[in-house]
């Protein structure tokens, strides 16, 4: 789990990570996780995941203007690149994502 705090600090340090943004009544958030952590391990294993359960922690959601469920913010060395919600295509993040990762990290 994630705190406010923590997030600055991956942010002002340059690092690269992930959120994942669910709820356990969103049948949508359950049937996707398995797929996007899958995903992100194989295609992008360099950052970090970091999974938020809004029933939990609204604010941090909330901090980042997220108001539904799943969604999923990407950063690269600190930096939002990505941002998703409710619809999220595997296929599309893979996309937006490629060419970030590489320029990093390959």
């Amino acid at each position: 789990m994630i705190k406010l705090e923590h997030l600055k600090q991956l942010q002002d340090n340059k690092q690269s990570f992930y959120i994942y943004f669910s709820a356990p009544a969103c049948s949508v958030c359950e049937a996707l996780q398995p797929k996007l952590i899958k995903l992100m391990k194989e295609e992008f294993p360099k950052l970090q995941a970091f999974p938020v359960n809004t029933s939990q922690t609204p604010e941090i959601a909330a901090q980042l203007g997220l108001y539904t469920n799943p969604s999923l913010l990407v950063f690269m060395e600190g930096n939002e690149v990505l941002r998703r919600s409710r619809v999220i295509s595997l296929k599309e993040v893979t996309t937006q994502l490629e060419r970030y990762y590489q320029l990093l990290f390959k």
